[in-house]
C-alpha cells in the first residue's frame, strides 16, 4: 500500500497506505496556494488555456452526481506501464497496476479527499466496529447481490482469504504488506455467509485501513498468488461496473467496458481506455487530443498545458514520498558508514529546487515516512539526523577506509567507489535530477554512473532490486501512515527495497503495534522512526504538489488526494 525524481514520471511503488481514514490525522487548511504564477483570471476558464492552478488539500477532482453526468461517452488516459504483475496486493506490485485493478476488482471502500472513510454500499450495506473483552470486533454486512463475474458470490470468504494472503503465516506468500492483517486474530461468517466477523487480537485503531480491496477465493495457494496473475488480469475473478475488454502487455493498452454483471448503478462511461506511453509522450498525446487527462510533473509539461483549450488543471497536496534508495544488499553499500557519507553529501534543498523548478512551488523538505507535514503528531525526523554537509560527508568515507585518490574518486581496497544509479524513462526532470546527484556525489569522492531504462522495466529493476541508488514514491491511498510503519521499516519487508532494518527493530515495531490508541501509536513512532532512519537506506527529499491536466467536463476525476471515488461516477457532464 505506495508506490520519482530519476524517473519519467515519478514511477512510485505501491504505496504504503490502503484506502481508510483516521479521526486523529486531519487535514489542515492550506488552502490559497497558488502554482503556476499569479493571475486576475478566474482560475481555469472554461473557454481558453488555464493560467494558474489552485492547490487545494483535500484534492480537486470535479465531484459530480449521477444526474449531473452525461450517459456514455470514453475517456481514454495514459500509463507508464503495464506491468506483468496484476495482483495489486502482491509485493512486486507498482501503483501503475493498482490504477488498473481498481477499474475492474471489487472496491470494497470509499474516501473523500480529506480521507474520511466510507463503505462502499454496492458491497458493503453496513460496517459496525465495537471493543469486546478489549479486542475490537468489525462485523461487516456485505449486499446480498454482490458477486464475482464468474459466479461466486462475494461472502465472508473473500475476507477470509484476504487475511490468510496477508497475515505473514505463510512464509511463501510475497505479499505487499501485513500491517494490520497480521493483528487480526479470526475471520468467520457471523448471521450469514453474507456478514463477515473479524475480530483482532486486541485493540486495532487502524481497523479501517483493511479490506479495501478483497480477492476472489480462487486464490487458495501461495503459488496462485504469487503467480497467477502474472500476465494474466484474471476478469474472471473481478466484480464491479467494468469488465476487462482487453488487456495487452505486449502493445501496453488496457481498456474496461460496462459488466453486464455488475448489480450497482449503471456506469456512466461506454469504455476506457489506458495506453502506456513514456512521460513525454504523455503531454504530447493531451496536446494532440488523444487522451483526456495527463499529470503534470514538470514545467515544460505545465507550459503546455496552460496552452491546451478546453483544459481545468487540478491540483492538491501529493499524499506521497518521494526518497532516495541506497540497497544496502550490494557490497559498496554494506557498510552503514558509506551510506550515512551517500546521504550527508546530497542536497535534498538541490532536489527540491530541480522537482519544482519553474513550477512557481515551494514546501517544506519531508522528515517522515510515517505522516505528511499536514497531519496532526508530524515531526521532521530526518531532518533532526541527516544535514547537508560535504566536509562530514567526506570525513564519513574516511573512517570507512575510502581514501581520496589522484582522479577525485575515492578508493578501497584497489577498488573505486563506484555506484549505479538506475533512472527510468526520458524526460529532461529524469536528467536533470541525475545531473545533480552525479555532481554532488562527485565532490564527496562518489563516481555516480548513471543507468538508463525505459519506464516500462521499473518493476522488474524495484523486483530484482536491479540498482545502488535509486529515486522513488511511496504513493498514499489513505492518511493512516503509523498502520504500515512496519511495511516501511521491517527488515523482512517487501516494500523495503533499501533491505536495512534489524531484528531488534521488527520487536520494537511489533510492540509499537500492540499499543491500544492512534495517539500512542503516533508518539511511539515518531521515537522510533528516528531510530530507524539511523540505518541510512532511505531518504525523502520531496512531497510536492499533484497536478493533473483534464478535458473540461470530465467528473470525479483528477488530483484525488486520499479520495477514492465510485468508477461508475467518473464520465462527463451534461
Amino acid at each position: 500500500t505506495c508506490k520519482v525524481c530519476g524517473t519519467s514520471k515519478y514511477k512510485e511503488l505501491i504505496a504504503m497506505r490502503r484506502s481508510s481514514v483516521m479521526s486523529v490525522v486531519a487535514v489542515v487548511a492550506a488552502t490559497g496556494l497558488l502554482l503556476g504564477g499569479c493571475t486576475s483570471d478566474k482560475k481555469n476558464a472554461n473557454s481558453g488555456p488555464a493560467a494558474t492552478v489552485e492547490i487545494k488539500p483535500t484534492g480537486d477532482y470535479n465531484p459530480l452526481e449521477r444526474d449531473q453526468i452525461k450517459d456514455g461517452g470514453e475517456l481514454t488516459l495514459p500509463i507508464l506501464e503495464v506491468p506483468e504483475q496484476s495482483n495489486s496486493l502482491h509485493g512486486n506490485a507498482i501503483v501503475d497496476g493498482t490504477t488498473l485493478w481498481r477499474w475492474y476488482n471489487p472496491q470494497m471502500t470509499l474516501a473523500d479527499g480529506d480521507g474520511t472513510w466510507h463503505p462502499n454500499p454496492a458491497y458493503l450495506t453496513n460496517v459496525n466496529a465495537e471493543e469486546v473483552d478489549g479486542k475490537t470486533v468489525v462485523t461487516y454486512d456485505i449486499n446480498p447481490d454482490a458477486v464475482f463475474n464468474d459466479g461466486t458470490p462475494i461472502d465472508w470468504r473473500v475476507f477470509e482469504t484476504m487475511w490468510k494472503f496477508n497475515n505473514a503465516e505463510n512464509p511463501d506468500v510475497v505479499a505487499n504488506s501485513t500491517d494490520g492483517y497480521d493483528q487480526i486474530e479470526s475471520v468467520t461468517a457471523g448471521e450469514s455467509d453474507k456478514q463477515a466477523v473479524v475480530t483482532y487480537k486486541q485493540t486495532y485503531p487502524w481497523w479501517q485501513a483493511l479490506f479495501d480491496r478483497v480477492l476472489h477465493p480462487a486464490v487458495a495457494d501461495a503459488q496462485t498468488f504469487n503467480e497467477g496473475y502474472l500476465k494474466n488480469p484474471h476478469p474472471e475473478w473481478g466484480a464491479g461496473p467494468y469488465k476487462v475488454d482487453q488487456f495487452d502487455y505486449n502493445s501496453g493498452t488496457v481498456s474496461f467496458v460496462p459488466n453486464e454483471k455488475w448489480w450497482g448503478e449503471k456506469p456512466k462511461l461506454d469504455k476506457v481506455t489506458y495506453r502506456q506511453m513514456e512521460s513525454q509522450a504523455t503531454i504530447n498525446a493531451y496536446q494532440a487530443g488523444e487522451v483526456d487527462a495527463v499529470e503534470i510533473t514538470n514545467k515544460d509539461h505545465l507550459a503546455v498545458a496552460k496552452t491546451v483549450k478546453d483544459t481545468t488543471l487540478r491540483g492538491t497536496l501529493r499524499p506521497s514520498n518521494y526518497l532516495v534508495t541506497l540497497n544496502a544488499k550490494t557490497p559498496t553499500l554494506e557498510d552503514v558508514k558509506v551510506r550515512e557519507a551517500v546521504f550527508t553529501g546530497i542536497n535534498r534543498e538541490t532536489l527540491a529546487q530541480v522537482r519544482f523548478n519553474g513550477m512557481d512551488y515551494t514546501e517544506n523538505l519531508p522528515g517522515s515516512f510515517a505522516l505528511f507535514q499536514n497531519q496532526k503528531g508530524y515531526q521532521d525526523n530526518f531532518g533532526g539526523l541527516v544535514t547537508y554537509d560535504q566536509d562530514k560527508a567526506k570525513q564519513l568515507l574516511d573512517e570507512a577506509g575510502w581514501a581520496e585518490s589522484g582522479d577525485g574518486i575515492r578508493e578501497k581496497d584497489g577498488k573505486k567507489l563506484t555506484l549505479r544509479y538506475v533512472t527510468f524513462g526520458d524526460s529532461q526532470l529524469t536528467k536533470s535530477t541525475a545531473a545533480a546527484m552525479q555532481k554532488m556525489l562527485k565532490d564527496i569522492g562518489v563516481d555516480l554512473q548513471v543507468a538508463e531504462r525505459p519506464s516500462s522495466d521499473f518493476s522488474k529493476v524495484i523486483a530484482e532490486r536491479e540498482f545502488d541508488v535509486l529515486t522513488s514514491g511511496f504513493m498514499s491511498y489513505d492518511p493512516y501512515g503509523v498502520a504500515y510503519f512496519k511495511q516501511v521499516y521491517a527488515s523482512d519487508s517487501e516494500l523495503n527495497k533499501s533491505g536495512t532494518g534489524t531484528p531488534e527493530m521488527d520487536e520494537k515495531i511489533a510492540e509499537l503495534q500492540q499499543l491500544p490508541t492512534q495517539e500512542e501509536q503516533i508518539e511511539r513512532a515518531n521515537e522510533l522512526e528516528k531510530e530507524a532512519l539511523q540505518q541510512y537506506g532511505i531518504m525523502p527529499y520531496v512531497n510536492g504538489p499533484q497536478l493533473y491536466a483534464t478535458k473540461n467536463g470530465l467528473a470525479n476525476y483528477g488530483s484525488y488526494a486520499f479520495a477514492l471515488v465510485p468508477k461508475e461516477n467518473i464520465g462527463w457532464a451534461k
